[in-house]
């Protein structure tokens, strides 16, 4: 859930926080080539990351690492252990 909160929106119930493996699959994207932020170089890729854990979950992400016209809806992703400049999750290719 995001933004983190401590109860489901739509049942009210507790929600606890797990970790995760950190792979998935890019459930969509699109390659941005507007500099709204100067310090993120176009083009960059933003993308839906499905994790492998749970069908649904999703999180925002750039994917790095490959060219952005490389990017595939279905294509496996694993995180990578710094954020990206903009703040944003990074995700690259898995092997």
């Amino acid at each position: 859930m995001h933004p983190a909160t401590g109860e489901c929106r739509g049942c009210g119930g507790p929600l606890v926080a797990r970790p995760v493996s950190g792979h998935g699959t890019v459930f969509t994207y699109t390659v941005n080539y507007h500099p709204y932020n100067p310090d993120i170089p176009t083009p960059y890729v933003i993308a839906l990351v499905e994790l492998s854990e749970q069908s649904g979950l999703r999180v925002a992400a750039n994917i790095v690492g490959c060219e952005p016209d490389s990017v595939t809806c279905g294509m496996p992703v694993v995180i990578r252990p710094e954020q990206g400049s903009g703040g944003a999750p990074l995700f690259e290719p898995r092997a």
